[in-house]
């Protein structure tokens, strides 16, 4: 059982800030597709496949760029980047809705992947380990909370938006968002990164052992295979719940219990599992989705419910530990690049998981697409078994074996 720290001085107005700053980001770039890519390739004339392809190309983008806005921020702070994220993503969203035609429309994307790269979670995790070190745990939770809402609240103002001023002015609306909302959050209240001095000093101490070399693959290998994951259900779970049986009412209703239980899992891990180290939480939530592929192929349409809750908790606890877990196992020096560095094949796999999962599904059928799914989540977890962090004296600095 790893021990409780105190929340940071200060760490309240910043994960608040933060966690708005991150709900917007995703609302507006992430979330964004779900909603607007269909009126948009309508009027630009193309299918709206084209414009999904666009947005899987800016998660590419996302991925390349990675390691590179995670060492920027190790150098600089996260307060600088997160900041040029609003400009860079209302850019991309005014390109998006001047764009004349699919030539611009996809430019515009490749704008948002690049602030998507500097501006949503691998970025604020990193500015939160470069301001607290290892008690950054608690403050990377609370953001998950606040943004868990971004698409509760994201696909209905965009629908509102698109309803009232069509696809383009939804557009413009969210750059003004970014603007007038996000920058100032960014950059008004996060505070700057500490002086060189002092965070070589605080790095030292709680940098720890070395981690083993293999920490660093295993860690990649979870992330890609549970996030691979992750964009396949994001993508296709109505689909698949009726697919199982349910009725298409009954699988909107059952998909819809996903966001609450990712909720409702972060604050377990908020409250209960903060008590244990990450590694438990990670096995746990590696645990989710393997049970809710059981559920519904024994249980059919009717168990569609459990599989969207089971599946939702999971989820929501693999949020937190994608950003928890390294922090532990490498504690805070060099947390960004090495993030980004993680990240890099997860977002790939997540580019690639709905398209691929899509042609499974309708080829093969419920039962072979989860048991691919399945066996990716379990093999994360056998691989998360063979982690063990431990503590390395006095102090809170871990290092795994």
């Amino acid at each position: 059982m790893a021990e409780t720290a105190p929340a940071p001085v200060g760490s309240r107005r910043v994960v608040i800030a933060l966690g708005s700053a991150q709900t917007l980001g995703w609302a507006s770039s992430y979330y964004l597709p779900a909603i607007l890519a269909v009126p948009m390739a309508r009027e630009l004339g193309i299918p709206a496949s084209w414009a999904f392809g666009a947005f899987s190309a800016a998660l590419v983008l996302s991925a390349l760029l990675g390691p590179l806005s995670g060492r920027m921020i190790d150098r600089h702070g996260g307060r600088p980047v997160l900041a040029a994220s609003n400009l860079v993503l209302a850019a991309g969203l005014l390109l998006l809705a001047a764009a004349p035609g699919p030539a611009v429309m996809a430019l515009a994307w490749l704008v948002l992947g690049v602030g998507m790269s500097i501006g949503l979670y691998d970025a604020a995790f990193a500015a939160l380990a470069g301001l607290y070190g290892r008690q950054a745990r608690g403050p990377i939770t609370g953001i998950t909370l606040i943004a868990g809402f971004a698409s509760t609240v994201g696909w209905p103002l965009s629908a509102l938006m698109l309803d009232a001023f069509g696809w383009r002015g939804a557009c413009l609306g969210w750059a003004v968002m970014h603007v007038l909302i996000g920058l100032p959050l960014n950059w008004l209240l996060l505070p700057p990164a500490p002086p060189p001095e002092r965070k070589r000093a605080d790095s030292e101490s709680a940098a720890g052992p070395p981690a083993p070399r293999f920490a660093m693959p295993i860690l990649a290998y979870v992330f890609a295979a549970t996030w691979m994951v992750t964009g396949a259900m994001a993508a296709h779970l109505p689909v698949l719940l009726q697919a199982a049986g349910a009725t298409a009412a009954g699988a909107v209703a059952a998909a819809a219990l996903v966001g609450p239980a990712q909720v409702a899992a972060r604050l377990a891990e908020f409250g209960l599992l903060r008590r244990f180290s990450p590694l438990v939480s990670a096995r746990l939530a590696a645990l989710g989705h393997p049970l809710a592929a059981l559920v519904l192929l024994l249980g059919g349409g009717p168990a569609a419910p459990a599989f969207a809750v089971l599946h939702g908790m999971g989820n929501g606890i693999l949020t937190i530990v994608k950003g928890t877990l390294p922090l532990a196992v490498f504690g805070p020096v060099g947390y960004g690049e090495r993030q980004g560095l993680l990240s890099a094949p997860a977002r790939f796999l997540q580019a690639l998981a709905p398209f691929g999962f899509g042609l499974l599904l309708e080829g093969a059928g419920v039962a072979a697409a989860l048991t691919v799914t399945t066996a990716a989540s379990l093999t994360a977890l056998l691989a998360l078994l063979l982690l063990r962090i431990r503590p390395s004296g006095a102090g809170s600095a871990a290092r795994a074996e």
